[in-house]
């Protein structure tokens, strides 16, 4: 069952705020020799989703300074292009990321780079006017409907850094409860009420399989899954 409802009283900057602050601070924490252990991203060490937060940091900070008066096309749902093809870490964007990774060598370095990125990117954040229009990958929303979209990838990511680092801090309960609410919408269905926030958007974007039980539970829409987001 949901751990909270979703806050709806939050605003796409607040939870963006937390759950980017939640993430960056999670990284922060990891222990070096963890940066070589495998991330929940396919084909992907905890370095190299370290090194696409530092990409994701930058496209906010570009995105946030591309304003632009069109008529908006997409919101925080249909922002995501949708698939169903798990991702094999062999696309040449994900192996860019891979090398650009190792190009830091040392942890802290990474570290630091994603700090300054990252600071910037939530200072940008919070000084935005959500009803500006804004452009980006060909498209237009606003600002706070892009903003509630990175709740979705934050907090994706921050269960994908702490896939197999069982002593990590999860992502904040407001965030897990706003993505499960977006990815239902993207999805057409609800998940079953049985289904914590962080199972329905594991099992939901494809991150781990259901059980036979939860396949029982899904019903139909088991049949749908997943959802890979990109």
């Amino acid at each position: 069952m949901s751990a909270v409802p979703a806050p709806h009283y939050l605003a796409g900057v607040e939870l963006f705020s937390r759950s980017w602050t939640a993430l960056r601070t999670a990284v922060a924490e990891v222990p070096d020799e963890d940066f070589a252990r495998p991330s929940g991203c396919a084909g992907w060490l905890v370095r190299d989703l370290v090194c696409h937060l530092v990409i994701d940091a930058q496209d906010v900070l570009i995105t946030l300074a591309t304003p632009t008066e069109t008529e908006p096309t997409r919101d925080a749902v249909t922002y995501w292009e949708v698939t169903r093809t798990p991702p094999t870490g062999d696309d040449p964007l994900d192996a860019l990321t891979v090398r650009l990774a190792a190009a830091y060598e040392e942890p802290r370095l990474l570290k630091s780079h994603l700090d300054d990125i990252g600071s910037a990117a939530g200072r940008a954040a919070e000084l935005a006017d959500p009803a500006v229009r804004i452009g980006t990958r060909d498209q237009v929303l606003t600002a706070g409907d892009y903003l509630t979209a990175y709740v979705l990838e934050w907090t994706l990511h921050h269960l994908d850094l702490i896939a197999h680092l069982p002593d990590a801090a999860e992502p904040p309960a407001e965030g897990l409860a706003r993505s499960r609410e977006m990815l239902e919408k993207i999805a057409g269905t609800a998940f079953p009420e049985s289904f914590s926030d962080k199972d329905a958007l594991l099992i939901g974007t494809g991150r781990r399989a259901p059980t036979d039980a939860e396949k029982a539970e899904l019903g139909e829409p088991a049949a749908k899954l997943p959802f890979v987001l990109g």
